[in-house]
This record gives structure tokens, C-alpha cells and sequence, in this order.
């Protein structure tokens, strides 16, 4: 089947469900083609709830004209995935599942989407101070080599890893989900789109041209009011006496 009669996504997904899982309980398409964003090398997500697995599971395979990535999962194994992912502060279950349009359904799927909510509400929990103080020791470790470095081939490598601890920093510190990917910018976007446009442009800027102002600018604004960049003082493992540990 080629891409030009390539079965509309819904359509593809509910015909997927009656074949392989025509006794699930549940059954939700999720990912790009719901939220209007897909492309011509998009996936179609979908998830399935059923009864009789002894665990989850993931698979990818094709059909009906697509590539799909199929989750699977029992009565309560989700709920392990909603707990991880909370705890990472990627909430990509939670997110598939709220957003999820319902294939199927026997009564389950309503409670999901709830505790699905309710997660992305909450967003992810508040970093203590000593967290804090860690992420901006590595941060500020990261800009001193990306200012310094003269490698071309390196700096590319460093700004990359900065642009990571950066961007978990704003939004973890505002207690926001972060991402991976292509989702590091929509994470960004969704909080402030004013600063997710900044921070684009100050490492393209970077890539374009070599020109390192503007981010170093932009990291030593997203510290400054938490202390700023933090070296001098900072320590990790150091054992005081009476054996309690210094760490922060």
C-alpha cells in the first residue's frame, strides 16, 4: 500500500484492534496523528488493555499501509509506567493515554484518562535545594568547557549537552515536564513560548555561525535567580566528621 492510498490513521488503527486484539477491553490511538502533527514518516501509537497478560509489553510492526508501535497492557500495569515516568518527569503514558482517541472501550477507559489528568496536573515534583545546587554545578561545568573549547568538532558535542541541562533546569525548576527529542522544544513552547523562541535562537545562532554570546547569556539568565553558576563551595560526597555525608 503506498503512501498516496494509505488508510486514514483512525481507520487503520480500528481495523488493527479487530485483528490482533479483537478481545481487548480497551483500545486508544495516540501519538502525532491525533494531535494534528503528523508527518509522512509518522507511526501510528496505539494502546491496548487486556485482560489476559501476565505483563506489558511493546511491539512494532506494519500494517494496513503503516508502521505502528503497539503498547499493551493489563488492568493495572499501566499504572507502573504513569509512576516511572512521573518520576523522570516525562509523562509520555499519561500523555498518550489523556490524549488518546477511544477505539475501543468497555467502561475502562474513563478511569484511565482521569488518573492520566490528574498526573499532567500535578506536573512532576518540586526539586529540593540540594538538586537544585547539583543541576547548576553541572551546568556551570558545561558552559565553562563550551566557552572555552577552540574544537569545532567538540564545542558542537558540548553546546548539544548544554542545551539538555539547560532546558530540564527551566522547566524542572518550574515544575514543568521535560522532554526528549523533538519534545524538548514543545516542553519549552508549552511553558513560554517567549523563552522557548529565545533559547532557539541563541543556539542556532551557535550552530549557524559560532557565535557563543547569545547562549552564554541565556544560561547565566536562567541561573541567576537561583545563585547563579555555582563552583567554588560545591561539594559531593564529602564525609564530615561524626560520618554524615556533605552532599548536595
Amino acid at each position: 500500500m503506498t503512501a498516496i492510498n494509505k488508510m486514514k490513521p483512525i481507520k487503520a488503527a480500528q481495523q488493527f484492534i479487530q485483528k490482533w486484539f479483537p478481545d481487548c477491553q480497551a483500545a486508544l490511538l495516540a501519538g502525532s496523528v491525533t494531535r494534528g502533527d503528523a508527518t509522512e514518516t509518522s507511526d501510528l501509537d496505539i494502546i491496548v488493555f487486556q485482560r489476559n497478560i501476565l505483563s506489558s509489553y511493546r511491539e512494532s510492526l506494519f500494517d494496513f499501509g503503516w508502521p505502528i508501535e503497539v503498547f499493551v497492557h493489563n488492568e493495572t500495569s499501566y499504572k507502573q509506567f504513569f509512576e516511572t515516568d512521573k518520576k523522570r518527569a516525562r509523562p509520555s503514558m499519561p500523555r498518550m493515554v489523556y490524549e488518546g482517541i477511544i477505539l475501543k472501550n468497555n467502561g475502562l477507559i474513563e478511569g484511565i484518562k482521569k488518573e492520566a489528568k490528574e498526573l499532567l496536573d500535578i506536573g512532576p515534583d518540586e526539586w529540593t535545594k540540594e538538586t537544585v545546587d547539583l543541576k547548576r554545578y553541572f551546568i556551570t561545568d558545561t558552559l565553562d568547557d563550551f566557552m572555552g573549547c577552540e574544537n569545532r568538532e567538540e564545542v558542537i558535542f558540548i553546546a548539544s549537552s548544554l542545551a539538555e541541562l539547560t532546558s530540564e533546569f527551566v522547566l524542572r525548576i518550574n515544575r514543568k515536564w521535560i522532554g526528549a527529542s523533538k519534545w524538548v522544544y514543545r516542553s519549552l513552547k508549552d511553558f513560554d513560548q517567549e523563552f522557548a523562541n529565545r533559547f532557539v535562537d541563541a543556539f542556532d545562532l551557535f550552530y549557524k555561525s559560532g557565535d557563543k554570546s547569545k547562549v552564554v547569556q541565556l544560561v547565566n539568565d536562567v541561573l541567576e535567580p537561583y545563585g547563579g553558576r555555582l563552583f567554588e563551595g560545591f561539594s559531593l560526597g564529602k564525609i564530615r566528621s561524626g560520618g554524615k555525608s556533605n552532599d548536595k
